[in-house]
């Protein structure tokens, strides 16, 4: 009997940041072992990072970013895993999954181990429905489907740009949360799929993500955190925040849920306090601005769109802190690099 091919095993490349050995991939074997891996290592650069055997990968540290980027390489985080984005840019392929090292495959609620790739991609290549909601949740999913009263018109749906899966075990809590509730872990499976109503935002996490590139690619920009900054630990929502309202204007869809994966462990919530302080203030108005954001409609793509919405930061944000302006600027770059490095691809 044939072995069945992975499903879009020359489509999809598996990012990773780090700054430790890979052990954990491992475990992840059975279903990440077919297809490409771009690690990328934050800290020194001079450490050696070791992968498992029979991975196929490539790796880049600071000093490949500097090389690649030059001076737009100021837009990439340093110590953050919002480094991970420089791995968006430099994949060639359709769709992207990206994980943290601390995830493991978890189980279901009969023991089985989850296949996330598997259910990401499943996510991915059926549509959403952000205009109407259906109480039945996604119904794309096998048993399921659109309930009485949901309009024909509406049954199309969309295409998925990002599909936002979940976590067993230590849940992604902000540091106050995790300071009142230290002993906290989520064993609740919710078997359930469901698209983000259009005009609602929510705090994407980047540890169980996966995303069509060619979709929304050049928005996937994981904010200018970490070292050197007045905040962390927002990268990913703030690449969230800013993919929510594209998908919205463009007409695509973000789905929640399902897949699950194990985090294995908690981050220090005193070190996440020092890294959060700002942010957690700063997101009563970082949020309403989202909110109220409209963009043109002349932005017509994702590029057009992304520097748009630098702009509007840029004019609504600064009067928070002049950081606000910064990360403006950052925005832009990355789009110029983005740009750049896809322009000279072979179409």
């Amino acid at each position: 009997m044939a072995t069945p091919v992975p499903l879009l095993k020359d489509e999809l490349d598996i990012v990773i940041p780090t700054i430790r050995n890979l052990d954990f991939l491992e475990q992840w074997r059975p279903y990440l072992s077919p297809y490409h891996l771009i690690i990328v290592q934050d800290g020194d650069p001079t450490k050696v990072i070791k992968v498992p055997e029979g991975y196929d990968y490539e790796l880049y540290n600071r000093n490949d970013i500097n090389r690649i980027l030059g001076p737009k390489a100021s837009c990439i985080s340093f110590k953050d895993s919002a480094c991970r984005c420089f791995g968006f840019m430099m994949s060639k392929k359709k769709y992207i999954f990206t994980i943290d090292d601390d995830c493991w495959v978890a189980k279901d609620p009969q023991g089985k181990d989850i296949n996330a790739m598997e259910q990401h991609i499943t996510n991915l290549l059926t549509p959403s429905t952000p205009l109407f909601f259906n109480t039945l949740y996604d119904p794309y999913r096998k048993g399921a489907d659109f309930v009485r009263g949901y309009p024909f018109s509406m049954r199309e749906g969309v295409p998925t740009a990002i599909s936002h899966g979940l976590w067993l075990n230590v849940p992604d809590y902000d540091a106050p949360t995790q300071l009142v509730k230290p002993a906290e872990r989520n064993t609740r499976f919710v078997d359930m799929v469901m698209t983000i109503p259009k005009g609602t935002l929510f705090p994407m996490c980047g540890m169980n993500l996966a995303f069509e590139r060619t979709l929304i690619g050049p928005a996937m920009y994981f904010g200018l955190m970490g070292d050197g900054q007045p905040i962390g630990r927002y990268d990913d929502m703030w690449a969230g925040w800013c993919c929510k309202v594209i998908c919205d204007h463009l007409g695509y869809g973000v789905k929640t849920g399902l897949p699950y994966i194990h985090h294995s462990k908690a981050s220090n919530p005193f070190v996440n306090l020092k890294k959060e302080y700002k942010g957690i203030f700063w997101q009563e108005e970082i949020i309403p601005f989202f909110q109220q954001v409209q963009l043109s409609k002349e932005s017509v793509t994702v590029e057009q769109c992304y520097i748009e919405l630098s702009k509007l930061v840029r004019e609504g944000l600064n009067g928070v802190d002049p950081y606000f302006t910064k990360l403006a600027d950052a925005m832009v770059t990355w789009i110029e690099a983005w740009t750049e490095i896809n322009s000279k691809r072979p179409n």
